[in-house]
């Protein structure tokens, strides 16, 4: 791994944090730290954009099973509308790592800020291909916030959310139109705001 300003001379316990849903115009905005342990190693990390829904869920349980800590967080709509999606998100951040089981000597944040923390911490764009423990942590909140489309599929099946995962669709915003924002939609976000506003 390279050394983004941090001494790697001796072995640290790092954590890396990720975010999967700002953009959505439902559910939760989802967050997770994972501190990886060294004695297990995991194959196949990567930004969990670029990976499979199969190849997510493997990696999911591998990491759940050999991770040093991890944790998954959330901020809620009701919070994204209060806060705004990006406060919203460093909220959901910091709930993360401050439940991580292990306190980190450094902390790794994918994109371009952190949310305040106790730790030193550091933002790397494009975090979740550079940093494993990122990467790690991409996949955790992706299959969580996947399995939560599904959940609210399961309960209203004419939005789609299985197929589109809540993000601004031509198909979901048909069905907001035709149905109506639930109240898990973020109603600060301007196609769900203007359809309220009608």
């Amino acid at each position: 791994m390279e050394s983004l300003g941090f001494d790697f001379s001796e072995q640290q316990v790092i954590a890396g944090v990720d975010e999967v849903g700002r953009g959505p115009l439902v559910g939760n905005v989802v967050t997770a730290a994972v501190i990886l342990n060294p004695a297990k190693p995991i194959e196949g990390l990567a930004d969990s954009k670029k990976l499979s829904e199969k190849k997510r869920e493997l990696l999911y349980d591998e990491i759940v099973e050999k991770a040093l800590a991890w944790c998954v967080a959330s901020a809620t709509p009701a919070e994204i509308d209060e806060l705004n999606i990006l406060h919203a998100t460093m909220l959901a951040m910091q709930r993360a790592v401050l439940g991580l089981s292990v306190q980190p000597e450094y902390v790794y944040v994918d994109g371009n800020r952190c949310p305040e923390l106790p730790y030193p911490s550091e933002p790397v764009v494009k975090g979740d291909s550079k940093i494993k423990e990122i990467s790690a942590a991409s996949i955790l909140a992706k299959v969580v916030r996947d399995r939560e489309m599904k959940a609210l599929d399961a309960r209203f099946p004419e939005y789609g959310f299985a197929k589109h995962k809540g993000y601004p669709t031509s198909a979901h915003f048909e069905a907001l139109k035709k149905h109506g924002p639930l109240a898990e939609h973020r109603r600060s976000f301007r196609p769900v705001r203007e359809l309220i506003a009608e």
